[in-house]
């Protein structure tokens, strides 16, 4: 249903102006708190894209030549511009997103940290050098940048996402063409006029809105260099595929199911806390999320009673006003939401049984919200639908198991691979989940082992596309090239260079 409010503008940024689209064809962007319509998503093209690309193709040569103390200066200044416009950006995710301001704020100084990493550019750029490499032979080498730089992100962390991407490819020397999920562009709207304000220069970065026909359009264009991609598997797969058959270089981060084992000896109050912020934060709405709790012999009796009681007593509200704030907000549209629980009646039909019901979950001031309750559901088996695929909302599989190798086996059967966690006081048992689990990322009593900026984030398998990871030490090298350099002078006294 669309609101009389006047809807937020969406320009797409490209070369340094700020562009207004009126076709007609753009998606609406709702608040999910109360389903209206807040903005409209303009449908841009390879007409759009081709400006992008030509805009930061031709602003390469000068920004490259930058020195990188000069191009960090330029993200000092943003994360400053961040920090004071934080609530503001906060607010903005929430409304456009429906993460609780708490969340919201979690995840934007997360992305904080990655502009605080970027702005180490000078050390980070740093290469290496061997004198006498051989008889008055030396060697170095130098990290340069690749050229334009790609950026497509996805709707459930609006401003965390983006900031994991641009801040480091633009201080390593690139330029850059943000393209935001066409579900929450209005917080990409924000960090682009921040970015702005910080002195980043034309063309430096760039923003294009719209659906496929712009993703193809940048995957296709000869003049962009490298893709980054969040999002889910079968569209990272297609991301990494075509970019990589057009020559680019692309990371591409896809869905999960992440496992959580529970054993008999973990402490049941931290667990409880932990599991239930790990499966029903951000709704589920992440690829971190702790979809499917493994416990192993008595361990489900211990704590399923005080885990369902949690779960009951979370909050789900509008969190598109400062207060009072919820435990949860909605979900991100009326169609996921209902394939959500399309996918639970699918798991009922197949014998599992749901012990915490988040379906009946109803906001009696926003009745048109995208709202469900946290959900858990037992007597999950592998074969089930609800086991294999991505639910991406406030669902908790529990799948029951008599010992730790059964649970580490279940955990591996899947053909995702971003993360698992343990909950145990047993250091040897710790140390062999952490050993032969399949995942990138292990959390040992740690229920969403998400890294901070200066780790990669390593997703395995079906869910990561590609060689070199999102950020750390490997996002340089993704967004940047190694030249080595082999010098010789020729001296009265240097003779045969290789002479022992």
């Amino acid at each position: 249903m669309t609101s009389n409010l006047t809807l937020t503008p969406c320009p797409n940024f490209i070369g340094g102006e700020w562009r207004t689209m009126t076709n007609g064809a753009g998606t609406p962007v709702y608040n999910p708190s109360t389903g209206d319509v807040i903005a409209e998503c303009p449908a841009g093209g390879a007409a759009e894209v081709d400006a992008a690309v030509e805009a930061a193709h031709a602003a390469f040569a000068e920004w490259r030549e930058t020195p990188a103390v000069d191009r960090a200066r330029v993200f000092f200044r943003y994360r400053q511009l961040v920090e004071q416009n934080f609530d503001h950006l906060c607010a903005t995710v929430s409304r456009e997103h429906g993460k609780t301001l708490a969340e919201a704020r979690g995840s934007v100084y997360r992305g904080l940290e990655n502009i605080e990493y970027a702005c180490g550019a000078p050390s980070l750029l740093f290469g290496d050098t061997l004198e006498n490499l051989a008889r008055s032979v030396d060697c170095e080498t130098l990290l340069q940048p690749l050229g334009v730089c790609v950026g497509i992100t996805p709707f459930n962390f609006p401003a965390m996402v983006p900031l994991w991407m641009f801040p480091l490819a633009i201080v390593c020397g690139n330029t850059f063409i943000l393209k935001p999920s066409e579900k929450v562009p209005l917080s990409a709207v924000l960090l682009g006029q921040l970015l702005e304000q910080a002195g980043c220069p034309k063309g430096v970065f760039n923003i294009v809105h719209g659906g496929r026909p712009v993703v193809d359009a940048l995957l296709a264009h000869p003049k962009v260099r490298a893709v980054s991609f969040v999002g889910s598997t079968p569209i990272a797969r297609y991301i990494y595929e075509t970019g990589t058959r057009n020559g680019k270089r692309v990371q591409a981060n896809g869905g999960a199911k992440n496992y959580i084992v529970i054993m008999p000896d973990a402490d049941v109050g931290k667990t409880v806390e932990a599991l239930s912020t790990a499966a029903f934060g951000c709704a589920g709405e992440r690829c971190m999320a702790g979809s499917t709790a493994i416990t192993v012999g008595q361990a489900a009796d211990r704590l399923l009673p005080s885990l369902v009681e949690a779960a009951k007593a979370i909050k789900v509200g509008r969190t598109d006003r400062p207060s009072p704030q919820p435990d949860m907000g909605p979900v991100i549209t009326a169609q996921h939401r209902d394939r959500v629980i399309s996918l639970l009646a699918s798991g009922e039909k197949e014998g599992a049984r749901i012990i915490a019901d988040g379906r009946t979950a109803r906001v009696p001031d926003a009745p048109r919200g995208f709202y469900l309750g946290a959900t858990i559901v037992d007597g999950v088996h592998e074969n089930m639908t609800l086991a294999r695929e991505e639910v991406f909302g406030p669902v908790l599989n529990v799948m029951r198991m008599d010992d730790l190798g059964a649970a580490i086996a279940q955990a591996n059967k899947s053909a995702f691979g971003n993360g698992a966690a343990i909950f145990t006081n047993s250091g040897a048992v710790a140390r062999e989940f952490k050993h032969r689990v399949k995942a990138g990322m292990i959390g040992i009593n740690v229920g969403v082992p998400a890294t901070m900026a200066m780790f990669p984030f390593t997703g395995w398998d079906d869910s990561f596309f590609g060689d070199l990871h999102i950020q750390g030490r490997e996002a340089v090298q993704f967004y940047t090239q190694q030249k080595v350099i082999t010098t010789r002078w020729f001296g009265a006294e240097v003779g045969d260079v290789w002479k022992t």
